[in-house]
This record gives C-alpha cells, sequence and structure tokens, in this order.
C-alpha cells in the first residue's frame, strides 16, 4: 500500500497493526487515555531507597526474560549507563530484551554483540548509529527496529503503545530517595528532558548516579514519588564527551555561505519581528547561522522571544547579549549550555513531552516560528532523510527534526549540494525521516528553493538578491557534478520502520545485501 509520501507500506508492516502515513494533519483530532504505570505504596517510615548494585535492583525489580527497559542520551557520546546495565543483564542469564532508549549511539556499540547474540532482540530508539546501526542494517534485530521521532517517542509512551518495565535514569546528581537532576556532580549534562516520560510511565525507575548528595535534592528533573530504587556506582559517564568545551564553529567558507542565507532568509519572510522564537542545531552552517542573525536583530532593533531545543554556545550569547528574552532547554551540548541553566534565571528546564509531543495539548514547537535544520539527503519533493547514509546504512536519528519541522511555521532545512562525491539534492531519498509537505526552504551552497506549497515565502525572498532556484535545478545541477547514483543493493527483509509522529508508518527500512545484488 502507498502512502502520502508515495513510499510503498508493505504488508507485513500493516499487519503489525499500523497505518501507513497519511499526512502530518491526519490524527490532528485523534483522542487517547494516557497509559497508567504501576504504582506500589512504601512504607511510611523508609529512609532510603538506595541499593549496593545494579544487580541488586534488577533483583528489585523482579527482573524477567522478554522486558523493556530504556535509557535516555543526555551524556551523550560520554554515556557509560547503557553499557554498565545491559552487561549486568546478560551476565544474569537476561534474554529477549527490548531497548527503549531516546536515542543510541557508537557509546553503545557493546549492545551490537548482544543483539547478534540473539539476546536484544528489540530496538526502540531516535538515534542508531556506530556498530549497533551496521549489525541492524544487516538483519542481525531479530525483528524490525522502530524509529521514532523524540515527540513522536513521548507519545507512544504516554498512549500505552510503548511499555516500559524498567526505566534506567542516569543522574548527575540524585538524593537517597531519588530526586535527581541533571546538574552538579562530576557527570553533569544540565537537564534531563528526555527522562521524564520514562520516570512517570516506567512500571519501575531506577536511578543511576555516581553522586549522592543531601535530601533533599531539589528541584529535581526526576521526582523521588516516581523513583523506586537509587543505585551509586563509580561513573556514569565521562565528562570529556558529554559536553564540548566549546561550541565549533565552523570556519569553512561553504557553511559560512549557507549560514549567511539562512539568516537573510529568516530576515525577509514575514515572521522576522520583535519576539519571534526560534531553534537550530549544533554545528556547522547551522550553528553559524546564529552568528550572522545577531548583527540583523541589532539592525532591525528587534529581539527574539524565545530559543528552543538542544543548547550551546551561541544562543547562550544571545541571551546573555539580551538579544533572547529566555531558552527553555531539552539538552545541552556544551559546557556553555550545561553552566547557562544552573546560572541564569531565564534559562529554563522542559520535558520532551512539553517540547515536541503531537500527542499532547500543549507542545512547544507548535509555536515555533523558525527552524533551520540539516540533511543528509533532500529529494525533489523536499522529503528528508537523517537516518540512513548514502551506502544504506543506519547512522543517524531523527531526533526533534520532524518534530520542529511539522510544528515551525518556517522550516529552512540547510545542506550543501553534494559530499564528497554524492549528490546531497537527489530525486528520491534512501529513507523519508521528514515528509516535504513540512519543509518551506531548502539552502544550498549552489541556491536556495522554496517549496511551491509556500507561494507566500517565494513571494517575499523574489524582493531579494538571494539566489533562487527551483529544487529541480538543484537536483540536476548535483547529478551534472557527480553523476547520478546507483541503486543501493537492498534485500527484501525489513530491518527497521520509521514511524511519523503520528505512529503511522512513513517509510521502512531494508537489510544491505553486501553482495551487491538488490532484491535477492
Amino acid at each position: 500500500m502507498k502512502n502520502a509520501v508515495n513510499r510503498d507500506i508493505p504488508q507485513q508492516v500493516l499487519d503489525m497493526g499500523y497505518e501507513p502515513f497519511q499526512g502530518s494533519n491526519y490524527k490532528e483530532a485523534h483522542q487517547y487515555k494516557k497509559a497508567a504505570p504501576t504504582v506500589r505504596m512504601r512504607p511510611k517510615q523508609q529512609d532510603t531507597k538506595l541499593l549496593g548494585s545494579i544487580r541488586e535492583a534488577l533483583k528489585a525489580v523482579n527482573f524477567r526474560d522478554g522486558m523493556t527497559v530504556s535509557f535516555h542520551h543526555h551524556f551523550r557520546e560520554g554515556d557509560y549507563v547503557v553499557n554498565l546495565v545491559m552487561k549486568e543483564i546478560v551476565d544474569m542469564g537476561f534474554k529477549d530484551i527490548t531497548i527503549a532508549a531516546s536515542s543510541l549511539g557508537q557509546a553503545h556499540d557493546p549492545v551490537a554483540q548482544y543483539i547478534e547474540q540473539g539476546i536484544v532482540t528489540g530496538i526502540q530508539t531516535s538515534g542508531i548509529r556506530g556498530k549497533m546501526g551496521e549489525v541492524v542494517s544487516h538483519g542481525k534485530l531479530k525483528t524490525p527496529a522502530i524509529l521514532r521521532s523524540h515527540g513522536g517517542r513521548v507519545r507512544a509512551i504516554e498512549s500505552g503503545e510503548v511499555h516500559i518495565d524498567v526505566a534506567f535514569v542516569g543522574a548527575p546528581t540524585s538524593d537517597c530517595m531519588g530526586n535527581a537532576r541533571g546538574k552538579g556532580g562530576k557527570s553533569d549534562c544540565g537537564v534531563l528532558g528526555y527522562a521524564v516520560v520514562d520516570s512517570r510511565y516506567a512500571d519501575n525507575v531506577v536511578v543511576i548516579t555516581d553522586c549522592l548528595v543531601d535530601f533533599p535534592n531539589f528541584p529535581p528533573s526526576i521526582e523521588a514519588v516516581d523513583v523506586d530504587y537509587v543505585v551509586v556506582v563509580d561513573e556514569i559517564g565521562n565528562p570529556k564527551k558529554i559536553a564540548s568545551s566549546a561550541a565549533r564553529y565552523s570556519t569553512d567558507p561553504r557553511d559560512l555561505l549557507m549560514a549567511e542565507y539562512c539568516a537573510k532568509v529568516i530576515e525577509h519572510t514575514p515572521y522576522f519581528k520583535d519576539g519571534f522564537s526560534f531553534q537550530t542545531g549544533a554545528g556547522g552552517p547551522s550553528l553559524a547561522a546564529n552568528r550572522f542573525l545577531e548583527p540583523l536583530l541589532v539592525k532591525h532593533g528587534i529581539k527574539m522571544g524565545w530559543i528552543i531545543g538542544g543548547i550551546s554556545r551561541p544562543a547562550v550569547d544571545l541571551l546573555n547579549k539580551g538579544l533572547v528574552e529566555c531558552i527553555i532547554d531539552t539538552q545541552d551540548f556544551d559546557i556553555a549550555g550545561i553552566e547557562s541553566v544552573h546560572s541564569h534565571p531565564r534559562h529554563y528546564e522542559m520535558s520532551t513531552s512539553q517540547y515536541a509531543n503531537p500527542g499532547n495539548k500543549s507542545a512547544f514547537v507548535n509555536k515555533l516560528d523558525y527552524v533551520i535544520l540539516a540533511a543528509l539527503e533532500v529529494d525533489v519533493n523536499f522529503n528528508v532523510n537523517v537516518i540512513t547514509g548514502s551506502d544504506g546504512v543506519l547512522r543517524g536519528a531523527p531526533g526533534g527534526h520532524p518534530d520542529t519541522a511539522a510544528g515551525a511555521r518556517c522550516c529552512i532545512i540547510v545542506t550543501p549540494l553534494v559530499r564528497g562525491r554524492m549528490a546531497t539534492i537527489c530525486e528520491e531519498v534512501v529513507t523519508i525521516t521528514t515528509p516535504g509537505e513540512n519543509v518551506d526552504v531548502l539552502v544550498t551552497d549552489y541556491g536556495i528553493a522554496v517549496n511551491p506549497k509556500r507561494p507566500d515565502l517565494l513571494e517575499a525572498l523574489q524582493k531579494t538578491n538571494l539566489p533562487l532556484r527551483t529544487i529541480e535545478e538543484l537536483q540536476q545541477e548535483a547529478y551534472a557534478m557527480v553523476g547520478t547514483p546507483d541503486p543501493l543493493p537492498f534485500k527484501e527483509r525489513i530491518v527497521a520502520i520509521m514511524e511519523a509522529r503520528d505512529g503511522t508508518v512513513l517509510d521502512v527500512v531494508r537489510q544491505i545485501d553486501p553482495q551487491g545484488a538488490a532484491g535477492e
């Protein structure tokens, strides 16, 4: 069956209970009852929830084969918690485990062997990279991995589509009762917004910390009322990989050109006025766009109302210079972001549900004016791929990409026309992670394309000297430079399902054929 982005959804996926994607507003009026976790009354005089080890915690929650465990990724590539917990689960002989993490990266490469051994049989995540992405792409996971946006993950958990048996929450600081914060300690990550939904909806919640502090650890990101046990370990992460010392400002002339184009697009579109809201990614031209926006804010005598999303130094600099009223934070990418959420009275923490859940009553993304997002590929229908590489291997994450694109008044995708010998603007992306209906402007180093569904933006930008092109012209120029790409060698087996934000199927990822014979 073809879905709304013209992707063929196999019958075996429909037989799993899925609907094909039918457009971003298909479930706009949908209602559901929030799921209810198991709650156990505690003894009135309980002095502590401390246990001596992760193994004791697994015993205390009556861990069994077939359970679903969850983790968060605020520690990024410095995370130790996933590997610590999974090693203990494996050493105790448990099997048929599903990992439902907010994201997984190269720090979790050891999990790949548990997939190959058949111990981990399910993955539900936003990001999947490194060795884990490779083994899943080569068909080693027993069931298809389920890939969701950050908002889609929260919706699935709150609605009960995903049931978490045990949530393991890594916390830089915690007291003996489980009041946990992203602040303080030797593994400071600033905020714990991704873990809030896990703590509220999992049947069992175990806080793992390497810095026990006095009760009460307030104000908590994770509240003790939701926590069953607390375990203290030597280290929950590598601080050097949790947050970089400084944002990586690009000096690449190509990145700076695209960043300047992005800023000028914003300047000449209707929502550029006092109090506008904004989100951008971290790194490359997305980060650099902040630098070009700053003088435009000063020139026009306006300031932003708020910035959301993953936070790094450029956003903090705008806050400290009085060019933005406040920052609302779901994840910190560098030390500047972490220090700011500690100290600035208008730098706030929020949960991922409040940030991006399409199934709640008031997600922040729905109030966004502008978002600048990167892409691995963009096709002539403005569909975006951020999950599979040019070789078809899973090596990325939808993250908040589909959420912010769907919510923002103006979604700007920024990507070079080609990378190496690969065309970034193509006829058809490998995997659709963000549907083209939610993309408004494409910025490349060879020109800017406006989605035909936004004639208002095109009219505004035609009054500038920006290099406007059609997306077909950009695609043809990319192919003229590097050639038409060969079809990727996929087998028929489905290794991953890319859910749309509403839980329908946007696309599927098939197994890579190492022999290079497609369709066998």
